[in-house]
This record gives structure tokens, sequence and C-alpha cells, in this order.
């Protein structure tokens, strides 16, 4: 038994053997044959020129890649340079608007003034007080100026001359103005085209109409809304308010208030001035003459 295992194991040691000097015997008639030649010379610069081009190929990669985020460095720069060279040069637009708009105004407010034909004082509104009882504001002229207690104080918008208050406090460099629509202000004042005279008075806030009062009450069929407010330039009796010039625009009819019962009629006006964007005011430097008292005389029998 064993001897025919070591016979197998022979048998294949002899075959491995023939088969490995065939395949040996093949190369070297494969490599004997002259048409085959083997240049070791050749093999080593082609090996070597593919070294040659794979590191060319690494070392263009690597220098663009380097030039490429040293360009786009560049760019953001440049980029952050522009967008901030066109924020100042929108700045600057909105600037030049600005004070293009503000001569404007500026201009509207210098050809009132010429001809206006009172003394006046132009001033610029400097502060507000909304907690203020009249939320009166604050203008930029005082006793310095020329400015008094009492004074009235006027305004061009829109084209019109409108009544804005009168001073209610004059510092040495700032006054404080009690605007028309405050529940202390009452100015005479009468339809400009109806002549029918009246009172009118604030509500407490520049959002709610001013209120006329003591219209003759058979003025009824003859007022209608949009009809004209002025200042009628008297003083009242009660000493309430003071006296403003006349002709000075108050506000248009709003609403008409009429009651049967009562003696008198009221009407709503919407003031001329919109005191949200008031600016600029003119205060009124001239004593207005009061109109002279009509006393009547009794004539008795030795007359």
């Amino acid at each position: 038994m064993e001897e025919a295992k070591k016979q197998k194991s022979r048998f294949f040691a002899e075959i491995y053997v023939f088969m490995v000097l065939t395949l040996i015997s093949f190369l070297l008639l494969y490599f004997s044959n002259s048409s085959f030649i083997l240049n070791f010379k050749d093999l080593g610069l082609s090996a070597f020129s593919g070294i040659r081009i794979g590191i060319h190929e690494v070392s263009s990669f690597i220098s663009q890649t380097i030039l490429s985020v040293g360009e786009l460095a560049t760019l953001r720069q440049e980029y952050a340079e522009l967008t901030s060279r066109m924020s100042r040069y929108e700045q600057l637009e909105r600037s030049a608007a600005q004070i293009r708009q503000e001569n404007r105004r500026l201009r509207e407010q210098l050809g009132f003034s010429e001809t206006l034909g009172y003394k006046h004082i132009p001033a610029e509104i400097s502060g507000r007080n909304p907690d203020n009882l009249f939320s009166a504001f604050v203008i930029n002229k005082g006793k310095q100026a020329g400015v008094a207690k009492d004074m009235p104080v006027i305004a061009y918008q829109n084209g019109v001359q409108g009544l804005v208050g009168q001073i209610l406090q004059a510092g040495q460099f700032e006054s404080l103005v009690m605007p028309l629509y405050a529940t202390t202000s009452f100015v005479a004042s009468r339809f400009l085209e109806l002549r029918y005279e009246g009172i009118v008075e604030g509500q407490g806030s520049p959002e709610l109409p001013l209120l006329m009062r003591f219209i003759q009450k058979r003025a009824r069929n003859e007022i209608s809304p949009g009809d004209v407010i002025i200042s009628s330039g008297m003083g009242l009796s009660s000493g309430r308010g003071g006296v403003y010039p006349p002709g000075i625009t108050l506000g248009r009819v709003s609403k008409v208030l009429y009651q049967e019962y009562e003696i008198s009629m009221e009407v709503e006006v919407e003031p001329a001035i919109e005191f949200s964007r008031l600016e600029y005011v003119f205060v009124i430097d001239a004593e207005i003459p009061q109109p002279p008292l009509v006393q009547e005389t009794r004539e008795d029998g030795n007359g």
C-alpha cells in the first residue's frame, strides 16, 4: 500500500518537473526569436518619461490651484472694495437727493418769507414733547432772537399759509409753542367766503379735527364741506387765547354739526397744517392792532 503511494507521488513529481522544463523551453524559444529585441535603455527612458510627465502634471495642478486661490482672494478683495465704493456712491446719492429736497423746501420758505407782510422770525422745530399737556413743541429761537410770549406762529406748507399756534413760553435760545390743536387754544375766526364768524378750538390731538363753535344757525344751509376757515384778527372778550393776524388759514370744513335745540351750530375743521410734517415756522413779531371798540352814547334831554 505504501509502495503504491510512493509510486503515485513520484509520478506527480515527474509531471511537475516536465511542465516546468517545458515552460522554460518555451520562454527560451520565444526570447531567442529574432523579431523580439528587449531594449532596456528604451524601457528605462519610457519609465522615466512617464514619471516626469506625472510629476509635471502634479506640479502644474498644484501651481494652478495655488494661483487660483490667490486670484480668488484678489477677486474677493476687489469685490469687497467695489461693494464698499458702491455703498458710498449710494449714500452720496441719497445725501444729494436729501440736499436737493432740503434746498427746495428752503427756497419755498424763503419765497414765502419775502412775501410775508409782517415782521417775522424764521425758526425750525427742534423738539417735541408728547408727554406735555398740550403736546407743545420746541423751536430753536428765543428771546435773544426777539421771540416773546403769546406771539402768533404760522407756517407755509403745501402752498398754503397756515396758522400753527402761539408762543407759550419763551426761553433765551428756545421757545415752547402751543399748537392750534391744544385744548387751551382758541382763535377768533370766520368763513373766507360766507364771512360768518365763530371760535376755533382744539381737541388735544393733531389726529382730531378742530372745532369751530358759536356759528349762527342761519348759516346751516350755506355751509358746505371744503369751505375755508381763516382767522378774523379779533380778540376774544373772555381773554382766552391770543390775537392772531387776520386772514391766516386755519383749515377747511370737514363736517357740519347741527342740533335743533341749540342756539348756535358747530363745524369740524381739518387743519391746513399737517403737524406731523412740520419743520419750519415763522413767529410773527408785530403788534396787531385791536379793532376799535364801538361805544354807545346816550344823549340826554339836554343833549
